[in-house]
């Protein structure tokens, strides 16, 4: 018979350093938890960390807030630790058919523009990656979609944003993930 678990939802947000991730999901291990979907970015010269964690029973989410709370890596961190209520496998429309990137100069709205036309195709938006990279002092922007695209608008949705993009003086490049 399995050990009996419960899910929390881990989030972090401190200064970027390294080590954080090791540190996170070291102490989870250590006090016999496993880690789920989980999403490490560096924004700015900050770090955010979020992962569904199983853990053991005799481990409270409480317990666990307060054993990252004590990790160097974390020191000035935000670190919250919350029961997670929601099923922890994935719904159909999460499982990622086409990466998106666009790239070039950044627009004002150019987001909000493409998650709209995403929306219009019935895509849903699985993970979203938007970055300001150092070029020549103007700086390049880049977005990267991981997108479930029903089968039947996928070349319709995919012609579109690739012409969207053209329109904005963009670029724009897809794959198609394979299962």
């Amino acid at each position: 018979m399995g050990k009996t678990m419960h899910t929390v939802l881990v989030s972090v947000f401190c200064p970027d350093r390294p080590g954080l991730v090791s540190a996170v999901a070291g102490r989870l291990f250590d006090l016999g938890g496993n880690l789920g979907d989980a999403s490490f970015s560096v924004l700015g010269t900050g770090a955010e960390f979020t992962a569904l964690c199983h853990l053991p029973a005799h481990v409270s989410g409480t317990g666990l807030q307060a054993e990252l709370a004590k990790l160097p890596e974390l020191k000035d961190a935000s670190v919250t630790v919350k029961s997670f209520g929601l099923e922890t496998g994935p719904a159909p429309s999460a499982l990622i058919s086409h990466v998106v990137t666009v790239s070039g100069g950044d627009r004002p709205g150019l987001v909000a523009r493409l998650a709209e036309l995403f929306a219009s195709f019935k895509a849903n938006i699985v993970r979203m990656d938007a970055q300001t990279l150092p070029d020549g002092g103007h700086g390049r922007y880049v977005i990267r979609f991981a997108l479930s695209i029903p089968p039947e608008s996928r070349a319709t949705c995919l012609a579109t944003v690739d012409s969207t993009a053209g329109e904005m003086g963009l670029h724009c490049v897809w794959t198609e993930e394979t299962r």
